[in-house]
Order: C-alpha cells, then sequence, then structure tokens
C-alpha cells in the first residue's frame, strides 16, 4: 500500500471534471489506467481507497460516437478487479462483469478492453468486484455524438460527480447490516415521536395502528436508507461540503451541469435554491427540455442540466441524502472564495401505508391488458408470471396492491412546493416508433430486512436461473416493488424503454428506480446477444441477492 494520496494530486482529478469544450476534445485511440490502493482522508476519515491513476473520481474520459476505444487496464492490487461502463452498449464479452461476461482482472495483471462506440451522452465507470466501487472505484465518461449535438450550445460544462466516503470498510458495513438491517438506522419512531405522528394522521388511534401494521410487516417506517450519515461523508466531485468544490461563471452565461450518482447506497435530492435547471438529458438520452427547481438522482442514474445565472452572486449546489442524515454541497461562482447560503435540510421522510400501496382498494389497483406469453419455448414462459412471491423467510410482505408512481418524484419530495422531477416529465427528444412486446415478464422485488436478504421473485441470485429473452425479441417487464425501500434497477447491456405514458416518446433509460410499494412496466428490445447483468443498483443490496442474469439467445 503505497502513502497517503497528495492534496495536489487529489485535486488534480477535481480539476479534471470541468469539460472542454467540444471541439477542443480529441481524444487518443488508447487509454490506460493503473488501479492502486493509497490511503485517503477526506472529512477526516481515513481509510485504504482504491484509485483509477490515482485520483478521486477517477478521470474523466471523453471519447466520440462512432470510434472504437482500447482501455488498458493494469491492475497493481493483490485482488481480482473489473471496470464496468455503465450504460454503454458494448459486446457482452467487454461489459466487465466478473464471473459472468469475462473472468476479471487477475491480481498483478493487465486486461485491454476493446471498446466500440455507438451511442452518445453522460456515463460513468466503475469496478464490478463486491466492496471496490464504495472504496473509490468510479469515474465519469462523456461520449460526444457523431453528428449534430442534440443539446444545446453552453459557455461552460462541469461534472458533478455524486459519491460517498467513509472509514469503514465494506465488509464490516455488509456484517453490520446481516446483524441488524436498522443498524445505521438511528432514527427510529419513539414514545416521545407518537403526539407528532398522532396529529400528522388525525388521531392517537390511527397513529397506533399504523405502528401495528409496520410490526406486523417487520418493517421500519423510518427505514429509509440502510446506510446514513453516521458513517458517511457526502461527496461532490471527491470533496467534503466544507467548502466544497466551485466552478466559474459569467452572470448570463448558459452553464451545464452533468449529474451523476456514482454513490454506494446513497440517493439524491438535487437543487439550486433560487436557480430554475433546465433538464435535457436522462441516462445519456437527449430529452425534450423542461424546467425543474429540484430532481431525485438514484445511484447509478445521470441527469444533464443547464442553468442560466443572472445575478453575479454565489449559488449553492445543494445535494441533501434522501434520509436527511447529511447533504453534498458545491458552489457556483463568479468569484472563487464566494461561497452561497446552504438551506435547511427538509424535515425527513417518513414511509406511510398510502406509499406501501395499502390503502388501494381491489377496485383501485393499477393495470392494463397485456399480451399473452409467447407459445413459442416453455423455457421462456417459466417466469413469465410466477404470481406473487410465498412469504418466507427471504420475503417478509407481499404487496396486495401495487401503485403506479412514475408521476411522483419519490417520498419526501412530494410536499416542498418546489417544482420536482417525476418520471412522466421525461420525453426522448427524437420519439422512435414502439413496438407492442410478444410477451410481458412479471418480477417482485423482495426482501427481509431482519436477515438483509434482496432478491427477485423471493430468491436470492444463487437460487435463480437466467431470465432467457430471444435476439429482437420485444418484451414488457413488470416490476413489483414488493419492499419498503426504493431499488435503483439497472440493465446492462440494453436499453430500457421506460412505459411513463408519453407513447412514441417514452425515454431509454439505463437505470430506473422501483419505489416502494410500485409497480413500474418498461420494454426492452434484446438485440445484443450475449449475458447481461440485471440488479438493484444499491451496493449491499446486488450483494445480498437482488441480481440475475438475463440471456439473450
Amino acid at each position: 500500500m503505497s502513502d497517503f494520496l497528495s492534496r495536489r494530486r487529489f485535486l488534480a482529478g477535481a480539476a479534471s471534471l470541468v469539460v472542454p469544450k467540444r471541439g477542443l476534445a480529441a481524444p487518443a485511440a488508447a487509454t490506460t489506467f493503473h488501479i492502486t490502493e493509497q490511503r485517503l482522508t477526506i472529512d477526516g476519515k481515513t481509510a485504504p481507497a482504491l484509485l483509477i491513476n490515482g485520483s478521486l473520481p477517477a478521470p474523466l474520459l471523453r471519447w466520440r460516437e462512432g470510434t472504437d476505444m482500447q482501455v488498458t487496464v493494469h491492475n497493481h492490487l493483490d485482488v481480482l478487479t473489473s471496470v464496468h461502463w455503465h450504460g454503454l452498449r458494448v459486446p457482452s464479452s467487454q461489459d466487465g462483469v466478473p464471473g459472468l461476461s469475462y473472468a476479471g482482472i487477475a491480481p498483478r495483471s493487465t486486461f485491454t478492453y476493446h471498446l466500440p462506440l455507438r451511442q452518445s451522452g453522460t456515463y460513468w465507470y466503475h469496478s464490478h468486484v463486491a466492496g471496490q466501487e464504495p472504496r473509490g472505484m468510479y469515474g465519469p465518461l462523456i461520449l460526444d455524438p457523431a453528428g449534430p449535438d442534440p443539446l444545446p450550445p453552453v459557455a461552460r460544462d462541469y461534472i458533478i460527480f455524486l459519491s460517498t466516503w467513509t472509514d469503514v470498510l465494506p465488509p464490516w458495513i455488509a456484517s453490520n447490516l446481516k446483524m441488524d438491517g436498522d443498524y445505521y438506522n438511528f432514527r427510529q419512531r419513539s414514545v416521545a415521536s407518537l403526539p407528532m405522528e398522532a396529529r400528522r394522521q388525525g388521531g392517537m388511534i390511527n397513529a397506533l395502528e399504523d405502528r401495528l401494521m409496520w410490526s406486523g410487516m417487520r418493517m421500519s417506517a423510518t427505514d429509509i436508507s440502510d446506510t446514513s450519515g453516521v458513517i458517511l461523508s457526502y461527496l461532490l466531485n471527491g470533496q467534503a461540503n466544507m467548502p466544497g468544490w466551485s466552478g466559474l461563471f459569467r452572470k448570463g452565461e448558459r452553464v451545464r451541469l452533468r449529474f451523476i450518482n456514482g454513490s454506494a447506497m446513497t440517493l439524491y435530492d438535487v437543487r439550486l435554491p433560487g436557480l430554475p435547471m433546465q433538464v435535457v438529458e436522462a441516462d445519456g438520452n437527449a430529452v425534450q427540455p423542461f424546467e425543474v427547481d429540484e430532481f431525485r438522482i438514484g445511484v447509478g442514474e445521470t441527469y444533464v442540466v443547464d442553468v442560466v445565472p443572472e445575478q453575479e452572486k454565489p449559488y449553492t449546489i445543494f445535494v441533501q441524502s434522501e434520509d436527511r442524515t447529511g447533504y453534498a454541497r458545491g458552489t457556483l461562482t463568479p468569484r472563487l472564495g464566494w461561497y452561497g447560503p446552504v438551506p435547511p435540510m427538509d424535515p425527513r421522510p417518513v414511509r406511510t401505508m398510502v406509499d406501501m400501496g395499502m390503502s388501494m382498494g381491489p377496485g383501485m389497483k393499477t393495470g392494463m391488458s397485456m399480451p399473452g406469453p409467447d407459445k413459442a419455448d416453455s423455457a421462456l414462459r417459466e417466469i413469465d408470471d410466477p404470481g406473487p412471491p410465498p412469504l418466507s423467510v427471504e420475503n417478509q410482505w407481499t404487496d396486495p396492491h401495487p401503485t403506479n408512481r412514475t408521476a411522483s418524484p419519490g417520498d419526501g419530495l412530494e410536499h416542498t412546493g418546489r417544482r420536482v422531477l417525476n418520471y412522466t416529465m421525461l420525453r426522448a427528444l427524437h420519439p422512435q416508433p414502439a413496438p407492442l412486446p410478444t410477451r410481458e415478464i412479471v418480477m417482485h422485488l423482495t426482501g427481509n430486512m431482519e436477515r438483509y436478504i434482496w432478491g427477485f421473485n423471493g430468491r436470492k441470485f444463487s437460487q435463480s436461473g437466467p431470465i432467457r429473452l430471444l435476439r429482437n425479441e420485444r418484451v414488457r417487464f413488470r416490476v413489483i416493488n414488493d419492499t419498503m425501500m426504493e431499488h435503483p434497477l439497472h440493465l446492462h447491456g440494453l436499453w430500457s424503454q421506460l412505459e411513463n405514458g408519453q407513447g412514441e416518446a417514452c425515454p431509454l433509460k439505463h437505470t430506473i428506480i422501483s419505489q416502494p410499494g410500485s409497480v413500474m412496466r418498461f420494454l426492452v428490445t434484446a438485440d445484443t446477444p450475449g449475458r447481461w447483468a440485471w440488479h438493484c443498483h444499491l451496493a449491499y443490496h446486488m450483494d445480498t441477492g437482488m441480481f440475475r442474469v438475463v440471456e439473450v439467445l
């Protein structure tokens, strides 16, 4: 292990997150990575970090659509590692998932990726070995379009990479969560909070009944995030919030901010008080521009927004964790050393039975008529609709009436008085015909907080076979979240076209948040052969079973 990472080199990595103008970008056809372990101190927390080329985040990669890139990775670690290209449509053998698409990069060895680039947009890359991404193996990636840029021109362009840092190593976090799923939840409901709950729920009887229902499901209404500010520092471009990262602007300029959530477990709520944001891209795909004051970004998602500061003053980039146990902070400023005010954090969310679909009657259940299953292959039909998974040690609860929550911005954001992004606002900039699917595959997201086991259809990954799709088959996935947590679901190698009510303008995404007690649908065209990972992008959910293989035959 090398000595402490020097602050000069660390800040050099942060400085690389300024995106040069497109005309100045002339990338070489090859890139070299060196993966090393170095002790790093951030926000007073010292731990061994795993770094790519010695910086956190790892260096910005800026490539061009239509080119073929080579990335040679030198693994200087004593353990296996990998690099996954999150959101890129590359051959399965280059996707970077050890044990699935290739063997991984052995200790003290070298591997070269060959990446044909056939898309544009904002993406990122990270290790796909358990416990490595949370320790620093992540970085931003921009693919410039081969033709005219679908996004409007801007004067300045910045990466805003969101992540977390802790001096508790991932195996210890996993062990503590296995011992108690609420290990890091220091905000449990108490006798003292009962009067407030009674006022909010219309009386003491309602509040007590609510507690009994949660107890009966063996869940906690305050369990918003499995990890929290108790152990985490929330980072923006690798820096904690005092004073945090700064980016310059001139009054009246159009400034682009490319947000990437590369944290291990944290959903973030993002706003710039006093400065509206125009959303122009989601998960690498251009969308019809629309204006918001705030958006929630799940782990693995990317959003690109443009802002136009009209006053010569600093604006705070305020990024609070979903559970309100802390925040990351940055500044857009006309002069270095100027910092804007930091707003108070919003009240912490508390789950309700409405959030979990418990207020819905049978006649109100959301649904629609779907085509029947493909009769060509019985192996394909076996997991099309397994029905609700049985209650077991791997599955605490089955939602009787899941609701479509694509129009909801997320728990804690529905009554802020601010304009908050929800998925129905996303409309593809260039609508495409959406062929009807030939069949529907129903998947339940399941979990047991007491044993800290997560899975699909009541099964861990080790108990599950692959989901098989025929080449070029069009399939609808219907995902029912039977848990009380959000799950950002990431499908490798294939686009997920989210059915959000926008017809042919339904957006393409690589990562979609499934909200608690909800049902969502997305369409997949199986146009890339191979074995692809599909998993929750919350690191400790994936590592404990919420992972499946999608095999395109």
